[in-house]
């Protein structure tokens, strides 16, 4: 299993998944730095996602949508914080209506992303993928929507790309 930890800390308000690849840095930067693997594992299996909008810079935007089996189009962005490629990503990710715009009264969850050298060669990587959530009922908003799940299954997708 390539997912080695998910923790959700209602006391710090951060859920927090950690995953082992045994894939380079660069390799798993790749999956976040590029649109079209990015939509090849974001989201749960049964909604795959289309980006329709990409600027991994700070200040950028990317903008998505999933299509689910019903045919429904749930909308999410992320408002780019920093990017030091290829080892660090913060973000801020929320749900945005059918034109990108954020939903104001959707939850807004800080995300961080950090990738590391692991092994005796330094040729895997652990991915430490952080959620902070501005108050508990957002936290438990996103827990009840299976948000913790849905970042494991990510992750599993993302080790069956790097295969």
């Amino acid at each position: 299993m390539t997912v080695t930890s998910v923790n959700e800390d209602f006391d710090q308000l951060e859920l927090t998944l950690a995953a082992d690849f045994d894939a380079p840095v660069e390799r798993v930067w790749q999956l976040w730095a590029d649109p079209r693997m990015l939509e090849r594992w974001w989201g749960p299996p049964a909604y795959p996602a289309t980006v329709d909008e990409f600027d991994l810079n700070p200040g950028g935007t990317v903008s998505y949508h999933m299509t689910g089996p019903e045919g429904d189009q749930p909308h999410g962005w992320w408002k780019v914080d920093s990017v030091a490629p290829p080892t660090r990503l913060e973000f801020t990710d929320g749900f945005s209506d059918d034109h990108g715009e954020p939903l104001s009264d959707s939850p807004r969850i800080g995300m961080r992303v950090t990738l590391s050298r692991r092994g005796t060669a330094g040729s895997g990587t652990r991915m430490e993928l952080s959620s902070t959530f501005r108050n508990e009922h957002e936290m438990h908003q996103m827990s009840d929507m299976g948000m913790a799940e849905g970042m494991r299954e990510a992750a599993e997708q993302m080790d069956r790309l790097l295969d």
